[in-house]
């Protein structure tokens, strides 16, 4: 009887035990909005048979779903529409389940396969990324992977977003992406949930996109000297330097990247960033300028040519803006969009406005007399003025206009979105007066920001750690949320020569970002976060996505007492080890470990800094110089 009993309760402590450990490996991100795990895994068989409506939008989702289990599985996968008991259905329902909407799902896995429910063909999709997401980490490998168990544990799941918007843009104006690089970054965005692909074509450093009536813009304006080092502290390009580095993309290329984004449910919208931001325009066509000798002009290539010491809006060296008063400028931006309108079928139309110095137009006659004409007091109005002429011609094509948060403060007209970035107070307000936002606040969702010490990271002018990404709320309080459409993470890319680059500075934080916009404000924990996030970092290695480690690595701060000063190193995560060294080794876990804040020896010249979890090395090992300590010190 005792070993009965004994042999009864080793079955329950191997059930609970098996439970927890199937909680750990269900590491889904966005968090759902509900998930209840149930004991047991379901195994798929050597032949997986996959039922799905017949839909022209599911065609897509279809072979998606058979690439990416039979290429790392190496199983038989195929699509079976009448299957009775397929291995995995994907079923659109008959009858609307309104408490998911359009992008929502149902997926149930149990002992004899895998339902998803939808109520449209993007839910399936967004409950396919999901499904791929319970499968092992080795499921993002585009390799056959051996030895592995091919299991899903049994769970209902059910699962729809917390905003409609849920954005990422690519500026490929400062550095150039190609077609392919450009669906590489979407590819990636889809895997969490993303469906807006803010594409910010045109800038100081490059006019991206071909406008077939102004040939000039790509003849001249998508091409600049290549510099390579710190953008922003470049020396002036010389004349005998060519003009070789840039690109831009064709009306072909343009219409086979929104394709490929609608297939994956993923809108794009254009950027054509205006009245500031267009020397690049102005190169092109210098009549486009209020500045004398504006022909002279070149596309920008990171030499300094803005002076920020006074804040916003900065001071400009070269005049990047197009002249208000001039009506070559409204025909000139007629043509431009009329074919971006062409191009693009997403409502929406981004023209910038953000940054444009005030200094030219200040000293500028033809300025000067639009003022007197339209009864202008101030250089914000001149903007505004601009703006809703803008508008005027991007309503005449059927679309609307978006801007980012500076066009505000001249007067918008009802119709107008904001994108608010400088904080989110602007959002707030624009909101509460029925204008509809789209929360971008640079203090969370700048992803072009450094995400770890500036030892590890490209030198920029602020920092963005992960957890501050993880606080962001799309909908802040205060704001009215009928007209908060969503939010957005931006990369800029002045430092970001390359799509690996990219992948780095967006990876984990698109993590934290996605899971603000999808997960319920309730579901977000923080912990939890950081165990799902280690898990997709496994994940991202198998599909050989790039990303940084920078929240293994602590928050460095300096404070000086006297003449002695003393370094405080702050872990961003649970669990860490931290060590030392001031003697130019390289410490691992047999130093001592960090306990308090630690005093600079009088003639030390470098420390090193590394983290660990138990015996296993997870940071980076970080090297400061003493002289850079001090200079920290507050």
């Amino acid at each position: 009887m005792r070993k009965i009993i004994l042999w009864l309760a080793l079955i329950v402590l191997s059930a609970s035990m098996f439970g927890q450990q199937n909680e750990k490996t269900i590491s889904i991100i966005p968090e759902p909005v509900s998930m209840v795990q149930k004991n047991g895994d379901f195994v798929l068989p050597d032949v997986v048979t996959i039922s799905s409506p017949s839909n022209k939008e599911m065609n897509f989702v279809n072979d998606f779903l058979v690439k990416k289990i039979s290429t790392a599985t190496g199983k038989d996968v195929k699509i079976d529409s009448k299957a009775k008991n397929a291995t995995i259905q994907l079923v659109l329902n008959k009858r609307v389940n309104s408490q998911i909407g359009d992008e929502g799902y149902v997926l149930t896995s149990t002992s004899n396969g895998v339902t998803i429910n939808a109520n449209k063909p993007a839910g399936l999709f967004y409950g396919v990324q999901t499904l791929i997401q319970l499968l092992p980490p080795q499921i993002e490998s585009d390799k056959l992977q051996k030895d592995v168990v091919w299991s899903i544990p049994q769970v209902e799941i059910m699962d729809y977003p917390r905003v409609g918007w849920r954005g990422m843009m690519l500026d490929v104006s400062r550095h150039f992406f190609t077609v392919d690089e450009v669906k590489q970054f979407i590819d990636n965005m889809v895997k969490y949930k993303y469906n807006m692909f803010h594409w910010h074509l045109t800038d100081d450093e490059g006019w991206r996109i071909e406008i077939k009536s102004l040939p000039k813009l790509t003849e001249v304006g998508a091409w600049r000297v290549e510099k390579i080092g710190n953008f922003g502290t470049f020396s002036d390009p010389l004349p005998e330097e060519p003009k070789n580095y840039g690109g831009y993309y064709t009306y072909e290329q343009i219409s086979e990247i929104v394709k490929y984004a609608g297939e994956r449910f993923i809108q794009v919208m254009p950027e054509i960033d205006v009245p500031g931001h267009s020397l690049a325009a102005i190169a092109s066509y210098p009549e486009l300028s209020c500045t004398p000798g504006a022909e002279n002009y070149n596309v920008h290539a990171g030499e300094p040519f803005m002076d920020w010491s006074q804040g916003a809006p900065p001071i400009a060296m070269v005049d990047n803006t197009l002249c208000p008063a001039n009506e070559k400028v409204y025909e000139f931006m007629d043509k431009v969009i009329s074919e971006v309108a062409q191009l693009f079928p997403f409502e929406y139309i981004h023209t910038g406005g953000d940054e444009a110095p005030h200094n030219f137009w200040q000293k500028s006659p033809q300025v000067q007399e639009l003022m007197k004409k339209e009864g202008l007091k101030t250089i914000p109005q001149v903007q505004s003025y601009f703006g809703k002429r803008i508008e005027k011609i991007i309503q005449s094509k059927g679309k609307k206009m978006m801007g980012w948060d500076e066009i505000i403060e001249g007067g918008i007209t009802p119709t107008t979105a904001l994108m608010s970035w400088r904080g989110i107070k602007y959002g707030i307000e624009a909101s509460k007066s029925g204008h509809y936002v789209v929360m971008s606040p640079s203090n969370y969702v700048y992803i072009d920001l450094m995400q770890g010490d500036k030892s590890t990271d490209p030198l920029v002018y602020n920092t963005l750690r992960l957890n501050q990404s993880y606080k962001f709320d799309p909908i802040p309080e205060g704001a009215d949320p009928n007209y908060i459409l969503g939010g957005q993470a931006n990369l800029w890319t002045e430092q970001i020569y390359n799509i690996r680059q990219a992948e780095y500075m967006t990876w984990p934080r698109g993590f934290a970002v996605a899971e603000s916009l999808w997960s319920p404000k309730e579901k977000k924990n923080w912990n939890h976060f950081v165990e799902k996030t280690e898990n997709h970092f496994e994940r991202l290695n198998y599909s050989q996505t790039k990303y940084s480690p920078a929240m293994y690595d602590p928050i460095v701060s300096v404070k000086k007492d006297g003449e002695k000063y003393y370094v405080t190193l702050t872990p961003e995560i649970e669990e860490l080890d931290i060590y030392t060294s001031f003697d130019n080794s390289t410490p691992d876990n047999f130093y001592p470990k960090y306990t308090k804040a630690q005093m600079i020896p009088k003639d030390a010249s470098l420390m090193r800094i590394v983290t660990y979890k138990g015996n296993k090395k997870v940071g980076r090992v970080m090297s400061i110089t003493v002289e850079d300590l001090k200079k920290r010190a507050k």
